[in-house]
């Protein structure tokens, strides 16, 4: 089905900073005829490069301010067990197994300070498996969108 072309790489470009535009305004934004837009995209889907359509959901307004990265050490023999009961959490966002101090770091969110220490001490410290845990309380964050480059170079 061969590589992404410029035209891909801009409608990617495109939808990742808004995905819910429409195709018409779309295809009016990039300049390129609607069919020609609707039927990338189709072949994007297809092909792997979209994954699926989403909504980034403003957690605060929800009352979730409170969000926390931790660390966990687990016994190596209770991996499957411990990567189980952590997505049993609500509150648990994401978990990622990674290299250096920890073994996995969970992302969590809660509403208030007692509520994230409740979580930390009363459910994942309770995990059979977990043996240390070291949380980090985010103060601020500063992200930003990734940019897909626009053009293929040659």
């Amino acid at each position: 089905m061969g590589k992404p072309d410029d035209l891909d790489l801009k409608i990617l470009g495109e939808l990742v900073t808004d995905a819910s535009i429409s195709v018409p305004k779309l295809s009016k934004k990039i300049s390129v005829n609607a069919s020609v837009v609707y039927s990338r995209i189709k072949r994007l889907i297809k092909r792997g490069l979209i994954k699926k359509f989403t909504i980034v959901v403003n957690d605060e307004a929800l009352g979730f301010s409170v969000k926390a990265l931790t660390g966990i050490n687990m016994d190596s023999k209770m991996r499957d067990n411990v990567l189980n009961e952590m997505f049993k959490i609500p509150e648990v966002r994401e978990i990622a197994e990674v290299t250096g101090r920890f073994d996995i770091l969970v992302t969590m969110s809660a509403r208030s300070l007692d509520e994230m220490h409740h979580l930390i001490s009363e459910k994942v410290g309770r995990v059979e498996g977990v043996l240390k845990t070291e949380t980090f309380i985010e103060m601020r964050k500063t992200a930003r969108e990734i940019i897909y480059p626009t053009s293929i170079s040659k």
